[in-house]
């Protein structure tokens, strides 16, 4: 165990530093819910406010960026440079650990912009509540980047396979959690969907920690969808990369 957390922070550390020299892709990233963000707040019914919308972007910057991280593994996979690292004596499961770990590291970063853009516009921070909100967002984005790179080593050089199932899956799952509306006056099959969609969960946790309310059952299962969503995406991943040829 302690060799696997050594080979985990190895790989950890390799691929933050090019992140870290040249942040663009993190950046690149949030154009979209920072898009969502200055032309869909703006049309929020009265009853709905910058503190239920802005835990959904933050959300939503996880997911973008999360599910993209795959075809970082498919460009070392067309460049040779995954075959290289899968014979160094580095642990195959530490390949997936580190690179899953890293993903955290721009999601808080990203985080705490969107924030800070929308305290000047009245969204009231909640500390306490925000920092339990990020380590089970941090959570959820453990799981999803394994899941990223899961689908990379299984499209393997087919590119647009990889980009055909991760962009068919995006918007279902952001729509059907809610980010952008509410889905509880919609009809029974949309409600259905939604119920089924792990997202959801997670969402509803954000939005009752931002608002302070730390003790909630939104919250409980939000960490339950969380760790689960983590526990297939680290054991599903991790299968796959101790098969990578």
């Amino acid at each position: 165990m302690s060799n696997l957390i050594t080979d985990t922070g190895v790989v950890f550390s390799r691929e933050l530093r090019p992140m870290l020299r040249n942040p663009f892709t993190a950046v690149f990233s949030m154009v979209q819910p920072l898009v969502f963000l200055g032309l869909f707040a703006p049309l929020l019914p009265a009853d709905l406010s910058l503190q239920w919308f802005v835990p959904g972007i933050v959300v939503m910057s996880c997911l973008f960026g999360t599910s993209m991280t795959g075809s970082n593994l498919l460009y070392e996979i067309q460049t040779g440079s995954h075959e290289r690292m899968l014979v160094t004596p580095l642990r195959r499961p530490a390949l997936l650990i580190g690179r899953a770990l890293k993903e955290i590291v721009p999601v808080l970063g990203q985080a705490a912009l969107i924030v800070a853009l929308c305290l000047p516009f009245g969204f009231e921070l909640h500390l306490a509540g925000a920092l339990i909100g990020l380590v089970i967002l941090s959570t959820f984005c453990l799981g999803l980047g394994a899941l990223s790179y899961t689908l990379a080593l299984a499209a393997k050089n087919q590119e647009w396979l990889f980009w055909t199932v991760q962009q068919t899956l995006l918007f279902p799952l952001l729509l059907l959690a809610g980010m952008l509306l509410p889905i509880d006056n919609g009809p029974g099959w949309l409600q259905g969907l939604s119920r089924a969609n792990p997202l959801t969960y997670v969402v509803d946790a954000e939005r009752a920690l931002f608002s302070g309310s730390i003790a909630s059952s939104e919250t409980a299962w939000g960490a339950v969808a969380a760790v689960l969503v983590a526990a297939v995406g680290l054991a599903v991943g991790t299968r796959a990369m101790k098969r990578s040829d």
